[in-house]
């Protein structure tokens, strides 16, 4: 159904492409978004991630050992983390400190460490700003490995660490590449689709290179997805985080609600 662009479904129900895997649990809140204003949800990534071999980790010349602070801005990034621990047979000092984006983020640890709050640390309100607050407070002591993906690292950190006078190191310990995703995009027309990686965006284009919007609404998590969106030419019309729409959930919730407020 689509030719180098998507139109907005003819159908009564609104339909939603988030362009992430299907949350595992049925409390997510993304069903009870679905619930509360009758619209359909399809999730499917847009990208897929690929490991970097130990192997290939060591040409960074980083000594994992020598950082007391690390910096989590997701659950890939912690899995990928203690991965490649694993891999190089590295043993994690119990004195180290874990900032993280989220508490959502934060709580992923315990599935790799004893859940300490002394050490683990996270942002109030989901935003790199609520993050700096608090790296801000420990930095003067700490050396921090930012863990990330080799193409998708978010420059907004990186220039607070290196304009806060932070010591630092990025560590890319896995990379995004472009999934195909022409089987979800050919099978149904979609109202909005939402991003949260420039990766994303850029699956999109790599799928399809004369995209065009042609109406559908653009949903972007992040600045560096927002600017990656309208870099490409596209009308970002939903943003998020922002200080009364935290989360991407939020951010639908509040479109959908000034929507019905009109009708």
């Amino acid at each position: 159904m689509v030719n180098n662009g998507v139109k907005k479904s003819s159908g009564k129900i609104p339909q939603i492409l988030i362009t992430q895997p299907k949350p595992e649990s049925e409390k997510s809140p993304y069903f009870e978004l679905e619930r509360k204003y009758n619209i359909q949800l399809t999730f499917y990534p847009f990208i897929k991630l690929e490991p970097i071999p130990a192997k290939e980790f060591r040409k960074q010349k980083i000594d994992i050992g020598n950082f007391s602070a690390i910096i989590f801005t997701s659950r890939n990034a912690i899995d990928h983390f203690f991965r490649m621990c694993e891999e190089l047979k590295i043993s994690i000092s119990q004195d180290n400190k874990y900032f993280c984006i989220t508490e959502a983020v934060a709580l992923y640890l315990q599935k790799f460490i004893l859940y300490r709050k002394r050490k683990v640390f996270y942002g109030a309100d989901g935003t790199n700003k609520s993050m700096f607050d608090v790296i801000n407070k420990h930095k003067e002591n700490e050396k921090f490995l930012y863990v990330c993906s080799e193409n998708q690292q978010d420059n907004e950190i990186v220039n607070w660490l290196k304009n806060n006078n932070c010591g630092y190191q990025l560590a890319f310990m896995y990379r995004s590449v472009s999934n195909d995703v022409k089987v979800v995009m050919e099978n149904k027309l979609f109202d909005v689709i939402c991003f949260f990686t420039p990766s994303g965006i850029r699956s999109l284009f790599d799928n399809y290179p004369l995209f065009n919007q042609n109406g559908t609404l653009i949903g972007a998590f992040g600045n560096n997805t927002v600017k990656a969106g309208e870099d490409a030419g596209l009308n970002v019309n939903i943003k998020a985080p922002a200080p009364h729409t935290p989360s991407m959930v939020s951010a639908l919730d509040y479109y959908f609600n000034c929507i019905n407020k009109k009708k």
